[in-house]
């Protein structure tokens, strides 16, 4: 069902086609509140562009579902929360002129027994339209985040809330079969602890009758599944801690639960900064993910930190836009707003092209991105440049871009600062590379580390690049390019030539 249940039980579709239809003022900023079992967040997407730039994320641990299994109600310290949240949110709307925000409520609104009088009380105290939807339309939309950070995403997305637990098909750019389960945390501190795993395997065992067992990747959306991750990287040692696009064996996963259940909540808690309400559920959530890996039997398990806000922004998004690649749109993003000499970037990566033909798609956009990227950090003290790019590509809100990407691309950026990453405090991370890929990064950087020297308005009117069977590199100048290639660089192409293991030749 693609269509929207208010609790009254009218039917009505405010997502999709008419959804989209926004005058363009609208979509320069766009406000949305996702109102959980859980949290309440209010997410400021600056733009409805193909990659999310956050103009402002705040979250209330409000706790509205807490107890709704057992009473049947919203819980009331919930409700009062929730208000002030959605009060400071509607001010804040007002505050930014993004009004109105786009406003969703999911399981618990959904299903507790006084979650119409909330609905109302919140339109009336607050101007806040709250669409209460159901649990398919909750899984599609989470889908639908998942589909903005993977274009390419083939699998099962799993969204866990405080209240319930969907599942969504997603493959070929489109979301297919979904559904929706009991499996919250919330809802399962009901259930005595003895009958707790069959109880689980039962659910499970019926929604995989539903949705198939043929999935090799399972996406994870919520906040509890990116708490197991978070105490995952603790318990392996992982270098980097961005969640997003951070993936998991199936073994991993059971030994991080089991490693959870043997140590006190609040000392975990104190080492990765873990709320208080968040740490409490994750037990629950992991027993859920345990038997899930049992019963689906996935090769993989991905995290994504996009879910239904970005869902959301995914509705606004015509098909053109969304078929254009995240991580090329958040780096011409950036370029615009950042580098001294915006569009630079693209004309680097034809200059540069010669030394990187024939590279594979999935290298070559990571080429684009890095010539794009290059001279984003300038403004930056020259002694921390190269650091500091490094830092912000590998901890940058970008999607499609695996953690071993992010370091490729980081290390690119690093070298074209910088020659040599030795004693880097960076270190830690090139362990997420090869040698080949730690050799293809610093060849990339120092290659922008030359063009850079041909800043005008086009690095092709100083000269050309000719990579000469793999054994010379030749650098024909143009007059004007006589004129820039000073000894610095001359210094620098022979270091690109270094790197790419070939003779230097300029004429």
């Amino acid at each position: 069902m693609n269509g929207v249940r208010l609790t009254s039980g009218r039917q009505v579709e405010p997502f999709g086609p008419k959804f989209r239809k926004l005058p363009k003022r609208a979509l320069k900023r766009l406000g949305v509140v996702d109102v959980g079992s859980n949290s309440i967040r209010l997410v400021v997407f600056d733009g409805a562009a193909r990659s999310p730039a956050y103009f402002y994320n705040e979250k209330v641990m409000a706790g509205l579902g807490q107890d709704m299994a057992r009473t049947g109600k919203l819980n009331p310290a919930g409700v009062e929360r929730g208000f002030a949240a959605l009060r400071r949110f509607a001010a804040l709307a007002r505050g930014m002129g993004i009004e109105p925000l786009t406003c969703v409520a999911t399981a618990a609104v959904r299903e507790a027994e006084d979650g119409p009088a909330f609905q109302a009380r919140v339109e009336k105290e607050t101007g806040l339209k709250l669409w209460v939807i159901d649990g398919e339309e909750e899984a599609r939309l989470s889908a639908q985040g998942v589909l903005l950070g993977w274009p390419d995403a083939k699998g099962l997305v799993c969204d866990i809330g405080g209240n319930s637990m969907e599942l969504a098909e997603v493959a070929d750019g489109k979301v297919g079969r979904r559904v929706t389960s009991p499996l919250g945390p919330f809802r399962l501190q009901q259930v005595p602890p003895a009958e707790l795993p069959g109880h689980i395997r039962t659910i499970l065992q019926d929604l995989a009758a539903q949705m198939g067992t043929d999935h090799e990747r399972i996406y994870l959306v919520g906040g509890s599944w990116r708490a197991i991750a978070r105490l995952d990287m603790e318990r392996a040692s992982y270098p980097m801690t961005v969640l997003h696009e951070y993936r998991m064996t199936p073994a991993a996963v059971t030994e991080t639960v089991d490693w959870i259940a043997g140590h006190e909540l609040n000392a975990l808690r104190a080492k990765v900064g873990i709320s208080a309400s968040r740490i409490e559920l994750v037990p629950l959530a992991g027993q859920v993910l345990s038997q899930m890996i049992e019963v689906f039997q996935p090769s993989e398990l991905n995290v994504s930190s996009y879910g239904i806000r970005e869902g959301l922004l995914y509705e606004h998004m015509s098909g053109t836009l969304r078929k254009r690649d995240p991580l090329l749109e958040a780096a011409r993003f950036t370029e615009k707003q950042m580098a001294r000499l915006p569009g630079f970037g693209k004309k680097l990566y034809q200059f540069l092209l010669p030394i990187f033909a024939g590279l594979p798609p999935e290298r070559d956009r990571l080429v684009r991105a890095a010539c794009l990227l290059h001279d984003t950090a300038w403004r930056a003290h020259p002694d921390y440049r190269a650091e500091a790019c490094f830092d912000n590509v590998t901890r940058a809100n970008m999607a499609a871009l695996s953690h071993p990407e992010r370091v490729f691309l980081g290390l690119a950026l690093l070298h074209r600062y910088k020659n040599s990453r030795a004693k880097s405090p960076m270190a830690p991370l090139f362990a997420l590379l090869d040698e080949a890929q730690l050799r293809d990064a610093e060849i990339l950087g120092k290659a922008m580390r030359f063009g850079a020297m041909f800043a005008t308005d086009d690095p092709a009117d100083a000269g050309k690049l000719t990579l000469v069977k793999g054994k010379r590199l030749e650098l024909k100048l143009t007059p004007m390019g006589r004129q820039l290639m000073g000894e610095v660089a001359e210094a620098r192409f022979r270091s690109l030539c270094t790197a790419l293991g070939v003779e230097p030749q300029v004429g």
